[in-house]
């Protein structure tokens, strides 16, 4: 990768350039765990870069995210797909054009593949939160070619930052949240029981702007509590889910579901630290739930992997980055191989792209409050 510096621009291939002992997680121990790590794309055509997703398709794992190409550029959505071995050419997938002609920025992609369906790259459109509309692509291909942007019902956003999850039912679930009248978050679900892998995708596209198919709960929090947003689902058994938010309060916060998300616990402190910025979480197939954070209560210049036996006791795992830059927005799958994908946001410029071996990511120790106050 580094004889491609040459072609950049001077200052985007010395930056790179001094920093390329970091394109690997810096964490020495932890190093045989990693299979592969590198950035998905290695120039500077973006001014910013950021708010990555990661889904596994039958053309590979695709990562989405939302970028600009010059400071006063609207942001839209571009994609790259990795074949197992390289990422190809990242190209845009999505811009936000509305009816009048003018074009509004597009914030937060998320992939999602339901079991038999085609793909769904979820997004935002509009000038700030206050004003997004939600809107969804839908790919037959895995990626390859999107459908035209379909707009969900009003008052539903979909997965606001990370991946839904799909129950038994075939129902999905995804943590959503707003912030125009104080950090919320909330659940909403999208149901389509007749789907199948020979569906249309007109009729997947029609299903989705069916506001029949569509309910979401309350606040999940009192915002005297907390001021929650972007919240990850985690399914633990069955229709038992666990939600985890980022927070202004210097923590990811926790609530539980027995039922499939339609009613929640009262939103409580995970112990887990956060300086308010986003989280990815999962259950692996091995049995262990594994969350993507940066471990502190101020900054995103550190960026961890954090693994549990319960969802409730965490153990570090692994450090991705630590320096003086920020590492941040994570997502994470698991792929049928059984490997962990992580995509993150690298200095806001650039996506970087981990592939880790579950079966060699070990917890190191367990926290205590002196590991807590020495990160803040």
């Amino acid at each position: 990768m580094l004889a491609g510096l040459f072609l950049l621009a001077p200052a985007v291939a010395q930056e790179l350039s001094d920093q390329a002992d970091s394109i690997r997680p810096v964490d020495s121990l932890r190093q045989n765990a990693v299979e592969r790590a590198g950035l998905i794309f290695s120039d500077g055509r973006f001014s910013l870069a950021h708010a990555s997703t990661l889904v596994e398709t039958s053309e590979g794992v695709v990562a989405a995210w939302y970028a600009r190409t010059g400071p006063d550029q609207p942001t839209s959505i571009w994609s790259a797909r990795f074949d197992g071995r390289i990422w190809s050419f990242p190209r845009k997938v999505a811009d936000g054009r509305v009816e009048n002609g003018a074009t509004h920025s597009c914030w937060n992609p998320v992939l999602f593949q339901p079991a038999g369906g085609p793909v769904l790259l979820f997004y935002r459109v509009g000038p700030s939160p206050r004003e997004w509309i939600g809107v969804v692509r839908v790919s037959a291909d895995g990626g390859v070619t999107w459908s035209e942007e379909v707009r969900l019902p009003k008052g539903f956003l979909g997965p606001i930052r990370t991946k839904p999850v799909q129950l038994a039912d075939k129902a999905i679930v995804m943590g959503s949240s707003t912030e125009h009248d104080g950090w919320v978050s909330h659940v909403e679900r999208f149901v389509f029981p007749d789907q199948s892998r020979r569906t249309p995708v007109d009729t997947w596209t029609r299903r989705l702007a069916d506001p029949d198919a569509w309910s979401k709960t309350g606040p999940i929090h009192r915002l005297r509590d907390f001021a929650a947003i972007q919240p990850a689902l985690v399914v633990h058994e069955k229709e038992v889910l666990q939600l985890l938010a980022r927070t202004k309060q210097g923590i990811v916060s926790e609530s539980w579901s027995s039922d499939g998300g339609r009613t929640w616990s009262p939103m409580v402190s995970s112990g887990l630290p956060n300086p308010n910025a986003g989280i990815d979480a999962l259950r692996l197939s091995d049995g262990r739930y594994l969350i993507v954070l940066n471990p502190q209560a101020a900054g995103r210049n550190r960026l961890a992997v954090w693994l549990s036996n319960d969802g409730l006791t965490w153990q570090v795992a692994m450090t991705l980055e630590a320096g003086e830059d920020e590492f941040s927005y994570p997502a994470v799958i698991q792929t049928a191989d059984r490997s962990i994908h992580i995509a993150y946001s690298w200095k806001q410029r650039w996506i970087k792209h981990v592939q880790i071996d579950p079966d060699l990511l070990l917890p190191e120790k367990q926290p205590t409050t002196a590991d807590f106050e020495a990160l803040k």
